[in-house]
């Protein structure tokens, strides 16, 4: 498995405290300004995207300085700093997983960027393959099928959420069942949670974010 990490410039007070710790193992992909902030954690990313416009110079030779493949866009551009990074992941640097960082807090324009993103035809096919992680909640994205989940010690809610309309969503062995549920629209079944140390959940079209959450 290839796993990379991707941190993006959201506020530096929603992250985990093991990214505080820079205990988070795997490579690093850095967008815009979370490249300057790993640097900042001793941690030199394999390549930093985005179009730099919040750097100053001095931060940016610091940058060039440290990293070795650096994808300059332009400000006005189609895609966000996120999707751009995401694109590279997956096709220049060929991860099976991403866990992206510093996604959530701060904007909410930036945040449902970052959570619709899955739903764009050319990330639709990685979305199992993309975690949200944050000081509070991870989320998992999934597609047509049967699932298994297991709980994070450290979590106690679980939520299922349709990005969009949803087919037969069956959730037979946490707190809250369903059983064949017809979704037609985006919804949060929040507070949910396990039963154990996993959870299985099943459904036949559509695309389904899955929450673990803490307090």
């Amino acid at each position: 498995m290839t796993v990379f990490n991707l941190l993006v410039g959201g506020p530096t007070s929603e992250w985990p405290d093991t990214l505080k710790a820079g205990t988070v193992t795997g490579q690093w992909i850095g967008g815009d300004r979370g490249t300057l902030r790993l640097l900042d954690l001793g941690i030199d990313p394999v390549v930093a995207i985005g179009d730099f416009d919040s750097l100053s110079q001095s931060e940016y030779e610091r940058v060039r300085a440290h990293v070795g493949d650096i994808r300059a866009a332009v400000p006005e551009k189609d895609e966000t700093d996120t999707e751009l990074a995401v694109t590279v992941a997956f096709r220049d640097y060929h991860a099976t997983q991403l866990n992206v960082y510093g996604a959530t807090g701060g904007r909410l324009d930036h945040l449902l960027a970052n959570l619709w993103l899955v739903l764009k035809p050319r990330y639709r096919q990685h979305a199992h393959q993309i975690r949200f992680i944050d000081r509070q909640n991870t989320v998992t994205f999934y597609l047509p099928g049967n699932h298994e989940i297991q709980k994070e010690p450290d979590k106690k809610y679980l939520a299922f959420v349709p990005l969009e309309a949803v087919a037969n969503l069956t959730l037979p062995d946490e707190k809250y069942q369903l059983d064949h549920e017809m979704v037609p629209y985006p919804i949060s079944y929040a507070s949910n949670e396990f039963m154990g140390t996993s959870g299985h959940f099943s459904f036949t079209s559509g695309l389904l974010a899955v929450i673990q959450s803490k307090d």
